[in-house]
């Protein structure tokens, strides 16, 4: 079975951040760093990880929390924008509602995958005293990770 790339970029990179390793801006390859600024120039705030084979900017642009997922090559991987809960298509808001009733959403993100554009959704949730990422299609289909 074949997963959309952006899909399996989202995937990864959720699974990746339980082993995410913090850096400091002069440890990140000077193509990234480029690659990221080419890309974002107005960022402000970057902080970086190192995902698996990936790097990791959580930055702010104008009022809005992004992250961008980069290869260490310095190309876009992926992004994920900071929204509010209730700007969760209907479609995640509903599969939420049914599936994980009574549950609290915490915080939601619209991740784009750099190269093909498939859009997924990101709900965090507790469950279990446990904060869990669970991702959704624009449909509200779960997506695996």
């Amino acid at each position: 079975m074949k997963l959309p790339f952006g899909l399996l970029a989202a995937a990864l990179l959720l699974t990746g951040s339980a082993s995410a390793q913090k850096l400091k801006a002069a440890q990140v390859p000077a193509a990234v760093v480029a690659g990221f600024n080419q890309k974002f120039p107005q960022a402000k705030e970057v902080k970086w990880e190192k995902e698996g084979s990936h790097y990791e900017a959580g930055f702010e642009q104008g009022k809005q929390e992004m992250s961008a997922l980069l290869s260490a090559a310095g190309t876009l991987v992926e992004t994920e924008t900071e929204i509010q809960v209730s700007q969760l298509p209907a479609g995640v808001q509903a599969t939420l509602a049914r599936q994980y009733k009574g549950v609290k959403i915490k915080e939601a993100a619209k991740i784009v995958a750099a190269g093909t554009g498939t859009v997924t959704y990101e709900a965090e949730i507790e469950q279990g005293g446990k904060e869990v990422d669970l991702l959704f299609d624009a449909e509200g289909r779960e997506v695996k990770k």
